[in-house]
Parts: structure tokens; sequence; C-alpha cells
């Protein structure tokens, strides 16, 4: 493919040949974000664009804003590798691929500059009108990829995206004292806890036992939900974060 309109107005294209059409759906119903990792944008952009690295996305973000599409939305990019929401686990079928230009924790992790998320909510307003997509589908990186995945990490600006009508967000709860799954607990209360996880679609086993599965896992919800808190811990605050994120679910998927 030489080239291609791009689905968001004003995106400069540069075509990766890392796609595939989508398997069993017609369109997206899901957004993932990313960041990149990468020293800078320019080597990220490269990356996506190589047909060695079998890797790409749909959409890049610099940190001026300018918006790179690659892999047009109709097609499937390879952006989320080994990952499950709700059951489902070939999200590059179902989802649209943004990557966001930022080192990442392993090179500094700075801030996302504000012209840079003006970008990202821009695009994912875009994005959601075209395939009417609901607000608890669009996800992070590390919602759909627990512990082998931590991007675009805890300082990522979920609120500010939800101020603009992105995405399904709360104020968290207030950390305060109370009673704690930690692992090595057992029982009821963390059987619950694995159930609501679950429930709102984190890919989390019902064992009874907080094992490492359900650490990383609480930990990838706290670093979307509760990003100041991030251990692992279900502390008060963590689990009533959760609840209350649940309980505003549409009634079918609560």
């Amino acid at each position: 493919m030489s080239g291609f309109r791009p689905d968001h107005p004003g995106a400069e294209v540069c075509v990766s040949p890392n796609f595939n059409p989508r398997r069993g759906i017609e369109r997206p119903d899901m957004i993932v974000l990313h960041y990149t990792g990468m020293p800078t944008g320019k080597g990220a952009q490269a990356r996506l664009c190589d047909p060695a690295s079998e890797v790409s996305s749909h959409y890049l973000v610099h940190e001026d804003g300018h918006i790179v599409q690659m892999v047009r939305e109709s097609d499937r990019a390879w952006h989320a590798g080994k990952s499950s929401w709700r059951g489902q686990v070939d999200i590059n079928s179902l989802s649209v691929g943004i990557e966001i230009v930022n080192p990442g924790h392993e090179l500094g992790y700075p801030d996302f500059p504000k012209c840079q998320i003006d970008a990202v909510i821009a695009l994912c307003r875009g994005i959601v009108e075209r395939h009417s997509i609901l607000p608890e589908r669009i996800l992070a990186h590390s919602d759909v990829a627990p512990g082998r995945k931590i991007d675009p990490g805890e300082k990522f600006p979920w609120k500010a995206l939800a101020c603009a009508g992105v995405g399904h967000f709360i104020e968290p709860a207030r950390v305060r004292k109370g009673p704690v799954l930690a692992p090595g607990a057992q029982g009821q209360p963390v059987e619950a806890l694995q159930s609501v996880l679950a429930l709102y679609g984190y890919g989390v086993e019902i064992t009874g036992i907080f094992d490492q599965q359900t650490q990383t896992t609480v930990a990838a919800f706290q670093r979307h939900f509760h990003p100041s808190h991030v251990d692992g811990v279900a502390d008060p605050a963590t689990v009533e974060t959760l609840r209350r994120l649940l309980s505003l679910l549409p009634r079918e998927l609560a």
C-alpha cells in the first residue's frame, strides 16, 4: 500500500506494512493507549513502520501533538500482543491502537506535555464518534496485559481525558486505614476482589488466593484508576474505587 486517506483530519500518513484484516469483526469497539518506551519519537515511528519489527499501531502522537497514522482504522494493527479483556483475547482485532511518544519508565518517564494530551483527546473523540466506542472500552495497554506491560503508566492523565468526555474514570477514593488484601491472603474476600476485577474486564483467575497474578492485576487497576497508590495491595480505597467504577457500568455489563 503506497498511501491512504487519513481517518483523522489533519493526520500525517506514514504507512506501516505491519497490518492485516480484522478477524471476526468489521469495525473496532475499543481504543488501547500505549507509550512508545523509546528514546525518541522519530525512532519509534521508524520501528512501527519497519517490516522487520512486526509491530505497528494505527496512530502515533508526538510530544508536540503531531499525529501520524500508520494503519487504517478498518485494518488490524499489531500493537497489543498477548492480551485480553472481558474474555476476548484478540485485542488487535477489536481495537484502535494509539502510541504516545514518551520514553517510559526505564528512560526517565517524563510528564506528558499538555499539547500532546490535547491531541490524544481530539484523536480519541474522533475515533469514538466514528465507531461508537463506549467510555469503558478506552483502556491502557497495562489493563489488557497486566504485568507484561505497564504503559502508558501512572503519569498518564486519565482524569483530563475523562473531563473531556473520553474514557471511564472517577475520582479515586481517599486513602484511609482499614483491612487490606495482600499476597498470601486467602478466602472469600480475595475471591470477591478477583470476581469484581473480572467483572470489570481484567483477565484474572478467580482462585480465592491472593497470588502473583492478582497482585499484578491490582497494580494494573491502580495504575489506571488510582495512580497515586500503585503497590498491588488491595487497600480500602482501591476496593471502593473498583466497586464504584463497576456500579457505573451499563447494567448488562456489570
